[in-house]
């Protein structure tokens, strides 16, 4: 699955302020990779009304509900980091990475960022990347 995050879908210095604007911000990285429409971007604010996709480790993952797996085209994921947190329902997150799984790539996806996000040695790492292939190179291990 080496082929999920593209360079074009990381953004080092996110602009969102609030959890809202910051789904919106990694969910138009997704539509832009061609991977998912807009109505997808819906979907992933529509599942965070029903469940927090906040992760604990300054991370949020926001993706679709189940509904909208059939807008998906390929899987893909984009990552945003902030230099100020979000306020995501009362934690802090500095990373979103939006998901889309598509069939059955969605659990593959989520175990391998967490995989890398429960690991001090991976979120430094993420902290401290100074570019997007830094970036690719940390996620591409595990993706």
């Amino acid at each position: 699955m080496s082929d999920v995050l593209s360079r074009e879908s990381i953004v080092l210095g996110g602009q969102a302020r609030d959890r809202d604007a910051a789904i919106t911000e990694a969910g138009n990285l997704l539509v832009a990779s061609g991977a998912v429409p807009e109505a997808y971007v819906a979907a992933m604010h529509e599942r965070e009304g029903s469940v927090s996709t906040f992760m604990g480790n300054g991370l949020a993952i926001p993706h679709g509900t189940n509904e909208a797996k059939s807008l998906i085209e390929r899987t893909a994921i984009s990552f945003v980091r902030y230099d100020e947190p979000i306020d995501w329902n009362g934690n802090f997150a500095f990373f979103v990475v939006g998901i889309a799984g598509a069939g059955d790539d969605h659990l593959t996806v989520l175990q391998a960022i967490a995989g890398i996000f429960t690991s001090a040695g991976g979120v430094d790492s993420l902290a401290t990347a100074e570019t997007p292939d830094d970036v690719l190179a940390i996620l591409g291990e595990k993706l």
